[in-house]
């Protein structure tokens, strides 16, 4: 579930202001949408791990670190394992589609428990 971090306005919530959620579906359709994959910073998983710090892969994205692919199922047991929340945006204030998403703990970030 999506919990905004913005004031609530009288008239609702608004698509460009920032939303956290923990829902596995919610931040596959988000990154899909964008042509975006899961992946991983390739050497910073630690003994025993598949996934290391994660990263969403975006069509235009950085080169800088080196990503590498990994599936969803991976991203996921590592998204749980860090209590990760996913903090992000769905479209600008301009109505363009916002690219806007970045990884912050559970804790503290508002996100409801899946």
């Amino acid at each position: 579930m999506a919990t905004k971090t913005s004031d609530q306005k009288s008239s609702g919530q608004h698509s460009h202001e920032s939303k956290v959620t923990t829902d596995h579906d919610e931040i596959r359709r988000w990154v899909e949408a964008r042509g975006g994959k899961p992946a991983t910073i390739g050497g910073t998983e630690r003994k025993g791990e598949e996934a290391g710090l994660l990263r969403i892969d975006m069509p235009a994205g950085a080169s800088n670190p080196p990503l590498e692919p990994i599936s969803w199922d991976e991203f996921f047991k590592k998204f749980d394992e860090e209590n990760l929340a996913f903090l992000y945006q769905e479209e600008k204030a301009d109505g363009e589609p916002s690219f806007f998403s970045k990884f912050v703990e559970r804790e503290g970030a508002g996100a409801k428990p899946r």
